[in-house]
């Protein structure tokens, strides 16, 4: 799979919520419908609300990148999964299928 459009599932309380992508022009994150139709369903946070359009940011969304760990934890992921310390779809993608918090992502292929 190339380095340009990596995808990952967004899940939000153990249940799947959403896509996020790296494109060529920045990054798209998406709410499946089924996860919209829910009436449980809560965002991701307060800066993507709820709709069916999907989002688009020419940077890593900052809710998503404020996932990723800093310090000497980033570092040993960097290291263990040879990540270039620019690569931060990367370290999310590797660092945040079990992270603190309601939202967890995991890769697709």
């Amino acid at each position: 799979m190339s380095e340009t459009n990596r995808k990952a599932a967004v899940y939000i309380q153990n249940v799947p919520a959403g896509r996020i992508e790296e494109t060529e022009e920045g990054y798209l994150f998406s709410y499946d419908s089924a996860y919209l139709e829910r009436t449980d369903a809560v965002a991701a946070s307060i800066t993507l609300p709820l709709r069916k359009e999907p989002y688009f940011s020419e940077v890593l969304f900052p809710f998503f990148d404020g996932l990723i760990p800093e310090g000497w934890l980033l570092q040993v992921i960097r290291d263990t999964w040879k990540l270039d310390r620019r690569d931060r779809f990367g370290a999310l993608l590797a660092a945040c299928r079990d992270c603190i918090g309601d939202v967890s992502i995991r890769r697709e292929e």
